[in-house]
């Protein structure tokens, strides 16, 4: 079950998305993520939650779970980029972590994905 409902992701794809793309990239705790499509081949750049894990790796929290689209294509391909605080990076090899508590979030970040259900976070390195 995703933590947030498909309806909600519908309607975000069309309404919030689109001026999320404009302030993501800028805002911390936030950027943009491209990824290729598998089956189609397209290019798709979507807003994430997106904090820093160490020296050289990223924590993408996945408010919609572990099985949207994005996720499938980014570990299936093995990489993506990420645009955050005005800096573009490569990302490689994705590894999904379960972590109920949120041990790595910060305290309202922890809280806000507590009320959302989402356990799961996407752990990338910078290439």
């Amino acid at each position: 079950m995703s933590p947030i409902p498909r309806a909600v992701a519908r309607a975000n794809r069309r309404v919030l998305n689109p001026a999320m793309r404009l302030v993501a990239p800028h805002l911390p705790g936030f950027g943009l993520l491209t990824h290729v499509g598998r089956r189609t081949g397209r290019q798709y750049t979507i807003p994430v939650n997106v904090f820093r894990d160490g020296e050289s790796g990223f924590r993408i929290a996945l408010t919609y779970g572990r099985d949207a689209e994005w996720v499938r294509n980014v570990r299936a391909a093995g990489r993506c980029t990420l645009r955050t605080r005005g800096r573009v990076v490569e990302l490689v090899e994705p590894t999904l972590v379960h972590d109920p508590w949120r041990s790595w979030a910060p305290v309202p970040v922890r809280q806000i994905l507590g009320l959302i259900r989402a356990p799961d976070v996407l752990v990338m390195r910078k290439r």
